[in-house]
């Protein structure tokens, strides 16, 4: 055997007796999934976590997927937090919602500022990507309140997650928008039994809103529009807080290959929001929509949003007259309210949707 390849050798079972992993910085590309809830399964913020034995484990963020960017830890072991992160979503809603499981050791939580454990979440709904905290931004001769609320949590949002709270508000918005981690814009729910010092599991169920323009008031706010198979910009932290003496024994466990991405939504990594999955869709489902194109003419456009494999459409549009195009455009001689139905056929059968006076016409 060769010098070299002996080397390799010894390298590898020396790593196996040793059974730790190497806390190595992830790879950028590497996209993970946003699992769609099915409309009438949303899951309920308060701890249990029943809500989320449908998302498979291809769904799952863990700790083998973080590393400590710090280099405290350059591999894992006894001490090192056990984390698994499950991200959903719902067609239709502009949230994300968490499932956050973390074993370990909590020696503070009831001190009143940022020294306790934290899962430090960062979202950029529309990867528009820059800087949004105030220390980076590019423009130094601006004062930095000024450039506080110009830009700290506007364009991308950072959460700092008390975990536990103890009795602190569940989370630090790291920015001039604390509104943001309220209802209806948020929600948390805590599940642990463990005391200050001891080492259990900790469950937090939550869910936040990203926003492309997030201001000062909501009125002034713009939440980021969610939608199939778009991609997100996403990224979480966990700040292991074990000594308030020696904060340089403390890791940071990153999910991005970059340390910054705490204030850099360019170093956040990509997330899909994805389809609903197979057993949870109807191979067969009739859905449309329309638009009024002018009132005076009475013409409105249909527009098919049915899923499945479809042969033919079938449109009764409530006067009498029908169409068998996928898309029809249709002017209406009379003003009223109109019963519209769409019908369609496929290799799974038959689907049908009405809609009663969505359709109404003067």
């Amino acid at each position: 055997m060769k010098s070299s390849a002996r080397k390799g050798l010894t390298l590898i079972l020396l790593l196996f007796q040793l059974g730790k992993v190497s806390a190595q910085a992830p790879h950028p590309e590497a996209e993970f999934k946003v699992f769609q809830f099915p409309a009438n399964q949303i899951p309920r913020i308060d701890g249990d976590i029943s809500d989320w034995a449908m998302v498979p484990e291809s769904y799952v963020v863990a700790t083998k997927d973080m590393w400590d960017d710090t280099g405290v830890h350059p591999k894992t072991d006894a001490t090192t937090p056990n984390i698994k992160v499950k991200v959903g979503w719902v067609k239709g809603e502009n949230r994300l919602y968490f499932l956050y499981e973390a074993e370990d050791n909590y020696w503070q939580f009831m001190r009143p500022g940022l020294e306790a454990d934290i899962f430090e979440l960062v979202v950029d709904g529309d990867r528009s990507g820059g800087s949004f905290i105030d220390r980076f931004y590019p423009f130094k001769d601006v004062n930095k309140w000024d450039a506080f609320f110009a830009v700290h949590g506007v364009h991308a949002q950072n959460y700092h997650i008390f975990t536990p709270p103890g009795d602190k508000d569940w989370a630090m918005v790291w920015g001039c928008q604390p509104w943001i981690k309220q209802l209806p814009y948020a929600n948390a729910a805590y599940n642990y039994t463990f005391k200050e010092g001891e080492r259990g599991k900790l469950i937090l169920e939550f869910f936040i809103t990203p926003f492309d323009y997030a201001g000062t008031e909501p009125a002034r706010s713009i939440p980021s529009v969610l939608s199939e198979n778009k991609k997100i910009g996403l990224c979480w932290a966990v700040i292991d807080f074990d000594d308030v003496n020696s904060p340089d024994k403390n890791g940071f466990w990153n999910l991005s290959s970059e340390h910054k991405m705490y204030g850099q939504a360019d170093f956040l990594r990509s997330f899909r929001l994805m389809p609903l999955e197979g057993a949870f869709s109807r191979k067969l489902a009739a859905k449309w929509s329309f638009t009024v194109l002018d009132m005076n003419r009475r013409l409105v456009a249909f527009q098919d949003e049915s899923t499945g494999e479809i042969s033919h459409w079938n449109w009764s549009f409530g006067d009498g007259t029908t169409s068998t195009e996928q898309h029809p455009q249709h002017a209406y001689k009379e003003a009223g309210n109109y019963i519209v139905t769409l019908m369609i056929d496929g290799v799974a059968g038959t689907s049908k949707l009405t809609k009663v006076w969505d359709v109404t016409l003067k």
